[in-house]
């Protein structure tokens, strides 16, 4: 018998669980009771679980109902190795007078999704004695109040300085034309912060600020941020914790100087109860904006240089390779001239190629591979080339492939060039051409031995028709047989 009970509280227990996981990921709104004294109060309640309560909508005006704030609060339950986490805003509202008032149906927009109530009807009654010996109300009172003496006036709240703020930075305040600069939009909160702050709305506030910090006339590579988490870092021997929410590499492609304006982040910031008590209301929500400053970087035209406009621009080495350096004439064969490095590897050059008719060479085949990671934009562009030696010898690829670059370690002009030599045997390939131009020239010569002058058609015509009827009378021969025969 005790087994039986001990199976049958597991597949309960179980029941429970898989009832909790169906509501994963679900928004739902819960209205208080529907019966309340003059000096309760009533609750509107959004509840997320399965992900997190990232922004909503303001909740409803009430006619005879008055807002006094609101509260928040989330739980983690962790299950077989299975999380599941819930949060919930919750809005308090006080009757103005005894009646019945009506919740009318409205929604709210929560994480982007429109979620409806359909309202009720609430009564309010008298209001209830104050009893220190009662037990607990959840709408009314706090116990440790009505022990230690209960209070009657409203909750007062604190508001807290905060030890915090919002920043745009770069790694770099100047450079050249083509060099990139990496920016940072965060949030700072030092560890010493006692303000409770809040992230809300961000996608659309993301989006607003973006708009306003963009630079015009750059190549922008975006690290992509998709989870917000803190990191440590240190600022003048103070620890803070960093949010950061967008990060880039911006390439400026003129020589004007990139501008950032000052942007700002709205942040939800909470007032503490001057007096906190374990049932109640501690915090109060309001909201403040945090500002960026603004920021210049210096952008430099680069060095004098014949190809001062066409060159790329980065800290980049070379990578080669090659199917055969032993070859004979007219075998294909692959070369591959990898450009890799920090910079903006989009803007990567085809090197300069000097094409000659003893070394026959294709366009190539272009590909490329970008990392984004720290503070720097590497990666590779890799060009693989196909040609044909026509002539025997001996060939230094250095003098038909170059890449010229601006190297932004050194601050100078720099040039890639090919450490491999190739050898060629076998017979010169003119030879093959000029036989092939001697034997169209054959065709050409008869030219001059054929008539120019004009023949008759008739004569061709009349073989037309005939074969047609010839083949009229195959068709019908053919025909007849196979009737006969079946």
């Amino acid at each position: 018998m005790t087994r039986r009970l001990v199976k049958i509280s597991i597949i309960f227990s179980l029941l429970i669980w898989f009832g909790f996981g169906l509501n994963a990921q679900d928004i739902s709104i819960e209205l208080g009771p529907d019966k309340i004294a003059l000096n309760e109060a009533f609750t509107i309640t959004v509840k997320v679980e399965g992900e997190t309560l990232k922004s909503y909508d303001k909740f409803p005006e009430i006619s005879g109902l008055v807002k006094r704030g609101t509260s928040s609060s989330s739980s983690t339950n962790i299950f077989n190795g299975q999380v599941t986490r819930s949060q919930s805003i919750t809005q308090t509202y006080v009757p103005e007078k005894e009646g019945v008032i009506t919740i009318p149906a409205f929604n709210i927009t929560v994480n982007g999704k429109e979620i409806s109530s359909a309202g009720k009807r609430l009564e309010v009654g008298p209001a209830k004695q104050q009893n220190r010996n009662r037990r607990y109300d959840p709408f009314g009172s706090d116990p440790f109040e009505d022990f230690f003496g209960r209070r009657d006036e409203p909750e007062e709240f604190v508001n807290l300085k905060e030890d915090a703020f919002f920043a745009l930075t770069t790694d770099k305040d100047e450079i050249y034309v083509g060099e990139g600069v990496n920016t940072t939009l965060a949030f700072y909160v030092s560890n010493e912060n006692r303000a409770p702050l809040q992230f809300h709305d961000l996608t659309n506030q993301l989006s607003d600020i973006l708009r306003k910090v963009r630079p015009n006339n750059v190549w922008e590579e975006n690290f992509n941020i998709e989870n917000i988490t803190a990191e440590p870092v240190n600022i003048g021997g103070k620890r803070y914790s960093v949010y950061k929410i967008f990060q880039a590499t911006f390439f400026p492609l003129g020589e004007q100087d990139i501008e950032f304006p000052k942007v700002g982040l709205e942040m939800i910031k909470y007032q503490v109860a001057k007096s906190r008590s374990f049932f109640g209301q501690n915090r109060k929500e309001t909201f403040k904006t945090f500002y960026s400053k603004p920021k210049t970087v210096k952008v430099k035209p680069l060095p004098d240089h014949p190809l001062k406009d066409q060159v790329s621009v980065g800290n980049y080495k070379l990578s080669e390779d090659i199917n055969s350096t032993d070859l004979n004439t007219g075998e294909s064969f692959q070369y591959e001239f990898d450009v890799r490095g920090t910079g903006n590897i989009s803007g990567i050059n085809e090197p300069k190629v000097n094409k000659q008719k003893e070394l026959e060479i294709y366009s190539p085949n272009v590909s490329e591979n970008i990392t984004r990671s720290r503070v720097s934009v590497k990666g590779s562009k890799a060009f693989r080339y196909y040609m044909i030696p026509k002539e025997p010898g001996e060939y230094d690829l250095s003098e038909y492939f170059q890449f010229i670059f601006f190297n932004t370690a050194t601050k100078e002009y720099d040039t890639l060039k090919s450490d491999y030599k190739i050898k060629v045997s076998g017979e010169s390939m003119a030879n093959v051409n000029i036989e092939q131009a001697s034997s169209d020239g054959l065709f050409y010569d008869r030219i001059n031995e054929t008539s120019n002058e004009l023949e008759s058609h008739e004569t061709t015509e009349i073989w037309k028709w005939v074969f047609n009827i010839f083949l009229i009378v195959a068709f019908s021969l053919s025909l007849f047989i196979l009737l006969k025969k079946s």
